[in-house]
């Protein structure tokens, strides 16, 4: 699919989050962040950029900021569910490509998002990122979520866990990465067809899914293709805690 494809960028956005409250009010800059995290996703080249949110007040600042937004049910499991409702609610056709942007991401490079959403086709539903590991205590940490891919570019697995296992070399040392070793970082972005994004939802949940506590298990293990994007570096990180948002406040004071 080509690059010029249109897209749609759709924001799942909650206010309840556990380690940061009210996170996507927080203000960067003197903008809440889920308007920075819009305004950067509209930068990208999107036909159009809309919030998914369960709350009126998110609901009410996009508003004043002139971002689009729609109110959904409370009771999604997941940001995928949610913005598989709003993609709905717009009328898209089937083969529209939607791009699910998380409401952390003020920082998000917005030509990550069009390169993704450059994958789907009518052959492959959905797509994400990943960027290449050089650090071994990345290998290693099971918060870092590792893909593999086959040589058409599409995922095998994702797992915790060190992957794929280089045998010889780390039987030698597990402290550095050996010379031919390349694994694969994914990062949490994901592009889908509209049609398989109203599928979603109706998928049972896989074993794999409950043991690795992965969502995208569930696409490999009912048998559908999932393209990966390569970036070429680490994306810049969302923000999950206080130091996480007080960095981002940093970026834009300067």
């Amino acid at each position: 699919m080509s690059s010029t494809t249109p897209f749609t960028v759709i924001i799942p956005a909650r206010l309840a989050s556990t380690r940061l409250p009210n996170k996507p009010l927080a203000d960067i800059g003197g903008k809440p962040m889920i308007v920075r995290t819009a305004e950067r996703a509209a930068q990208s080249g999107a036909a159009q950029v809309i919030v998914a949110t369960d709350h009126a007040e998110i609901l009410a600042v996009c508003a004043q900021h002139g971002i689009a937004a729609r109110l959904t049910r409370s009771d999604h499991p997941s940001g995928t569910d949610r913005i598989a409702e709003v993609a709905a609610a717009l009328g898209l056709a089937a083969d529209a490509v939607v791009v699910n942007v998380q409401g952390d991401e003020p920082m998000i490079d917005p030509s990550l998002i069009a390169a993704t959403a450059a994958h789907i086709s009518a052959e492959v539903p959905i797509a994400t990122a990943a960027h290449a590991i050089d650090l071994a205590a990345d290998a290693f940490n099971p918060n870092v979520v590792k893909v593999v891919l086959n040589q058409a570019g599409r995922a095998l697995y994702f797992s915790r866990a060190t992957i794929p296992w280089h045998r010889d070399g780390f039987a030698q040392s597990q402290q550095q990465l050996p010379a031919d070793y390349l694994p694969l970082r994914h990062i949490g972005l994901y592009a889908y067809s509209n049609g398989f994004l109203q599928t979603y939802p109706t998928l049972a949940v896989s074993p794999l899914e409950r043991i690795e506590a992965l969502e995208q298990l569930r696409v490999l293990w009912h048998g559908y293709p999932i393209a990966v994007h390569i970036a070429p570096a680490a994306p810049a990180p969302g923000v999950d805690t206080q130091e996480d948002l007080e960095r981002v406040r940093s970026f834009f004071r300067t």
